[in-house]
Parts: C-alpha cells; structure tokens; sequence
C-alpha cells in the first residue's frame, strides 16, 4: 500500500500517476481522511499532556493540604478521561477509514514504466526466436492433446467442471519434466527453492495485494478463514511477514512450485478452450527482495531468468513492458513474456515479472536493515515473476513441436527429464 505521508506530501504526483493508471482517485476524501486523522492525534496529544500535568498537580495538591483543590483537578481528570475516549474513538474511526482508502489504491508506476491508456500501448521490448512455418496443417493443442491420449477435457469437466483439465501418460509426465526443469534451472542460477502451503490466511493474502480488492477472484474455504493461493508469489513473499532482513543478506532469491487457483472472475469468453485460462494450473514462481538500490537491476535479471525457460525450450517469444493502464495493481514496473502459439497465429503471454517497489512490504511489514547507511529499518523491495506458467509452456511445446501425424517431438533440454522419451506419439 501507499504510505499516507508520502501522498499527503505528493498529492499532484499521485492524482497523475493515478489518472495514467485509469484508477477514480479522489484526492479531496484523502485530503478529509487525513486532516481528520491528524487533528484528531493533535487534540489527542494537546488532552493528554493537560491530563498528565493535572494529574502530577493533584500528588502537589494533596501534599500541601489543599484537599479541595485536589478534588477539583481530579474532576477535571475524569472528565478529560471521557473527552479523550471519544476523540480515541474519533481518531480510530478516521484511521481506519484512511487505511482503507490505501488499501484499495494500486502502486505508484515507477518513472521507467511507460504510460499508455491499454494493453494495446505495451512497447515491446525485444523478441527471441523466429516462429515455425509449418509445411502441414498446424493443429491447436486442444485437438493434439485428446489425439494423442496427454489431454482430456471431457473428464475433467466430470470430475470438476469447465476450466479444468486431466493430464495423462505422456501428459503427466510432460507436465512433471517441466516443472522439475524449471525448479532445477532457477535453484542452479542461485534460487533457494521453498515447498509452500497451497491454503493461506486472509492476512498473507492481503500482504500481497490480493485481499481485499480481488476477492471475487479466489477460491476460499467455508469459512472464508483460508484461501487457495493464486501464485507462489503469495506464500513465497509472506515469509518475511514481520521480519527485519539484514541489508547484507540481500538480494534474496526464492522459487516455488506450487499449484495455483483462481476463479477467473470476470474473464467469460476469454480463452476458454485448452490450457491458456484454467481455474486450476501448475507454476514455478520467482520471488526477490532487494535493497531499493539493488531492485530494478534484479528484475532485468529476473526477466532474464525466465526467457532462460524460454530459450532453452527453443520457444519463440517476445518481451513487451507494460504500461502505466495495463500494470498490475501491486506492480510499479513489469514486462510480460509472450510466447508464440500457432493456434492463435500470435503472441500469449507466458509469464510477467514485476517489481513492486514498498508496496507489499509496507503491507506485510516486510523491512531490512543497513547500519552501515541508516539508522533503524527501511521496507524492503519485493519482486515476482513466473518462471513459467506451466500450462501454458506445454501448450507451446505441443503446437511449436508438432509433427505432420500429430506427435510431438520432445525439447532436447526435456529428454532427460522424460526418461530419454524424444516423442510423444498416439497411445496404443
């Protein structure tokens, strides 16, 4: 979240930044909050000082025999007791009322972030790969995965519904090889792999954005105690909750495979058919906490670090940075990795990575201190990337790698993580 005194003392900047973001912003209710919240601790502090001198007053009063004048101050005490529980009260309620204001407003997009109204103003960056001219009818992943016994969507639809999938053979042991591929790749690049829940406090939620604004997009349990994560993002930047991390143990760099949940709200009729847009989905995730000085050079590393996935699959792709409409609400700069898929003659976007600035570690009181340069603490940078959305990798490789009788040649980097298996072919 934003801290109050930085917009209290950069409103113009925030109204622009905002106004850039397509967030309703209203600069004039802040404004109120805060002048309440601030005159309210003013008249709180101006009581209680009169409250404190009353009462060492009233030791002098009685020492001195001056009984009746005792009683009089310890009157006035009482009632500066009661004025002071309603202005308590007064300033709660404003407190509270500011805090969720912040609670809704999307991050500051940082200085590099270009501004743009829509998805349609993303500037690419660069792109790798040249996409395969097929001399065959291409096929979508869709039709190839049910071909060859590694897709069943009519199952899945039995067992849960639409927007889930039953992966099976060659399917399942794809979807294994990737994410040990991947796991392995980002722990040799200098990871630290963690193994998290999959069902997490409203509190962790809300440490990363997630609570309370996106709520319609998470599965939760019965009584709404505990959450099915959307990303490792969640579990993964939690760990510090509460935590002061040495400025000499940082860049922090965690990874996670973990499934991941999301009711898709909002998102009818959007890539409903195959593995682009599942409820349920498998991810390998990046996490970083920085010093700010060390923070956007870790996200080019991390963007890095997932066209790596990329590369060594042999998947074409392209990187575009997202502007200042289309960021993420706990972004204040990202790129998005887009692969190619012939299915859809274009690029989908495959992972992002962000930097978050403050915004989640003021949210989960995640901080580091540095002796060395500062006194007391200072909130860490958190940053999040996929590395990558598996679904969507196997998609990929089953419509970049496919052959004219419908199999699916197998990526070189994947053979040893399939059993030296070079084809995936029809089960007979």
């Amino acid at each position: 979240m934003l801290d109050a005194r930085f917009v209290r003392e950069n409103l113009d900047l925030v109204e622009t930044a905002m106004k850039n973001r397509n967030f309703a912003w209203d600069s004039s209710y802040f404004v109120e909050l805060d002048e309440k919240r601030r005159a309210a601790i003013a008249e709180e502090e101006t009581l209680q000082a009169k409250r404190n001198s009353l009462s060492k007053e009233i030791g002098a009063l009685m020492g001195a025999g001056k009984a009746e004048e005792a009683e009089e101050a310890k009157a006035q005490v009482a009632e500066l007791k009661e004025a002071l529980e309603a202005l308590g009260a007064a300033h709660t309620e404003a407190e509270d009322a500011l805090h969720e204001l912040l609670m809704g407003v999307p991050n500051i997009p940082h200085e590099t972030t270009p501004v743009g109204a829509d998805e349609s103003e993303n500037p690419e960056v660069r792109r790798w790969g040249t996409p395969r001219e097929f001399d065959f009818e291409a096929q979508a992943h869709w039709d190839l995965g049910p071909a060859l016994g590694v897709l069943d969507f009519d199952r899945a639809v039995k067992l849960s519904g639409s927007r889930f999938v039953v992966l099976g053979g060659m399917g399942a042991r794809l979807e294994r090889a990737l994410i040990n591929f991947m796991a392995d790749t980002h722990t040799a690049n200098g990871f630290k792999e963690w193994w998290c829940p999959s069902l997490v406090n409203g509190q962790t939620m809300t440490g990363t954005g997630q609570l309370p604004k996106f709520e319609e997009d998470l599965f939760k349990t019965k009584d709404e105690s505990l959450y099915l994560i959307p990303t490792a993002e969640v579990p993964l930047t939690n760990l510090h909750a509460g935590e002061v991390i040495e400025a000499a143990d940082l860049p922090l760099r965690y990874c996670a495979f973990t499934n991941c949940f999301r009711e898709e709200a909002g998102s009818a009729g959007r890539d409903t058919r195959g593995l682009i847009r599942l409820h349920q989905f498998d991810k390998v995730e990046m996490v970083k906490f920085a010093t700010p000085e060390q923070a956007y050079d870790e996200l080019e590393s991390m963007t890095e670090e997932a066209e790596l996935i990329l590369q060594k699959l042999g998947l074409p792709y392209r990187v575009i940075a997202l502007c200042t409409g289309d960021l993420g609400f706990s972004a204040a700069k990202t790129y998005d990795l887009e692969v190619w898929l012939p299915s859809y003659n274009d690029y989908k976007e495959i992972s992002s990575c962000s930097c978050c600035g403050d915004f989640q570690a003021r949210r989960a009181n995640i901080k580091y201190r540095d002796p060395g340069n500062f006194k007391g603490s200072a909130f860490v940078y958190t940053l999040n990337g996929s590395g990558l959305a598996v679904g969507r990798t196997m998609a990929a490789i089953m419509e970049n790698y496919q052959n004219a009788d419908g199999s699916i040649t197998v990526p070189e980097a994947l053979v040893g993580y399939m059993g030296g298996v070079t084809k995936i072919e029809a089960e007979k």
